[in-house]
């Protein structure tokens, strides 16, 4: 099971006004996608720290949350993002239902498409060599037809069709889920009255979880990517985002919404098996309710940045750039592992820093090359 972006592509609202930048906001970005790098990372390794000389010292627990929540993190990631892209809405037109079409493609395709480009250029040239992990290994399964579904945003649906991608190309199911939603969410808002809106996204939200059981788990590739479950956790963050609009909570009912956020997140990525057993299967939706509660929190009273999380809002504003990339440095560092010290897993917990500073650095060069004015 791979883990994607995430949201992958998140329009930034404060760098697209010329506003502060929001810690909080970008602090809650740098948590998930680095939830999913490290994902990526365990799962060739097994487990990101145990078999090494340093996993008797680590909780089984503490090690499960930090390495095998990649999926979670990327439905945080769609929460961010349909939250994000409504406030952006709002913000430039004044309300969802005066959306600007035209404005609105434009700055989804300035933002998506250059980087896009660029990381399939590499990707389909990776493939069309042979290299392990870009390669697809499956008689049903193409450079090209890998290439296409990517562009036209049906990967999941050529996965679903074919079976699982070659892990550099996977992280693309997720991109593929929020730029179907966005492709019509705009429309939806014109024609729509507001309250059918907010209806007809407060149905879809609390579907999450009834959408994922109409697909088999024997499915296992569309039962992890199915489009309607991860646009439910997209409407989720734009319900919120409606909310934010009408409603801005006081300093201390802020403070108390931030404090109940961060528990939610911790009980769904770090107790989950509890939150699944006790709480109806609910982790998803605790999922969503905490990212909701941290974004309206962030939003409503901006933190101030603090010591010592600068990097980690620094991580989130890469977010997008982190994910689309840093499956190059992975699969890279995995094969460089193997080369040099064999399958021992004694020296796992030695990777995990330099493979994160490489991928940052990558972002950041990537950042520089694509990012439009």
């Amino acid at each position: 099971m791979t883990a994607p972006f995430p949201s992958a592509a998140i329009l930034d609202t404060a760098q697209a006004h010329g506003r502060a930048r929001n810690a909080g906001i970008d602090c809650l970005r740098g948590m998930a996608i680095l939830l999913v790098i490290v994902h990526h990372l365990a799962l060739p390794f097994r487990l990101p720290l145990g078999p090494s000389l340093l996993g008797e010292w680590w909780p089984r627990r503490l090690l499960d949350a930090i390495g095998f929540n990649g999926y979670e993190a990327v439905y945080v990631f769609f929460v961010i993002s349909g939250f994000l892209i409504a406030r952006s809405i709002i913000e430039r037109d004044g309300d969802l239902g005066r959306a600007d079409l035209r404005r609105f493609y434009a700055a989804r395709a300035r933002r998506i498409l250059p980087l896009l480009a660029l990381v399939l250029a590499c990707l389909a040239a990776l493939g069309w060599m042979g290299v392990p992990g870009f390669a697809p290994e499956s008689a049903d399964q193409s450079v090209g037809g890998l290439l296409g579904s990517a562009l036209s945003f049906t990967f999941n649906l050529y996965e679903g069709r074919t079976g699982w991608a070659p892990a550099g190309w996977d992280v693309l199911w997720s991109l593929s889920i929020e730029e179907v939603f966005y492709l019509g969410f705009p429309l939806l808002c014109l024609w729509l009255p507001r309250r059918v809106l907010a209806g007809l996204l407060l149905a879809w939200a609390l579907a999450l979880l009834p959408l994922r059981a109409l697909v088999p788990v024997t499915d296992e590739v569309w039962w992890e990517k199915a489009y309607l479950p991860g646009m439910a956790a997209i409407a989720w963050g734009v319900l919120a985002a409606m909310l934010a609009q009408r409603w801005r909570p006081a300093r201390g009912t802020a403070r108390a919404m931030a404090l109940l956020g961060a528990c939610c997140l911790l009980a769904a990525l770090g107790w989950s098996d509890l939150v699944h057993r006790h709480l109806f299967k609910s982790s998803l939706y605790v999922l969503c309710i905490g990212a909701c509660l941290l974004l309206s929190a962030f939003h409503a009273h901006p933190p101030a940045a603090r010591r010592g999380l600068g990097w980690l809002a620094r991580i989130g504003r890469l977010s997008y750039e982190l994910y689309l990339s840093h499956m190059f440095v992975v699969l890279g560092a995995v094969a460089l592992y193997r080369a040099v010290l064999g399958e021992t897993q004694a020296w796992t917990f030695a990777v995990y820093l330099p493979v994160l500073c490489v991928c940052v650095l990558l972002a950041r060069g990537l950042q520089s090359l694509t990012e439009s004015p």
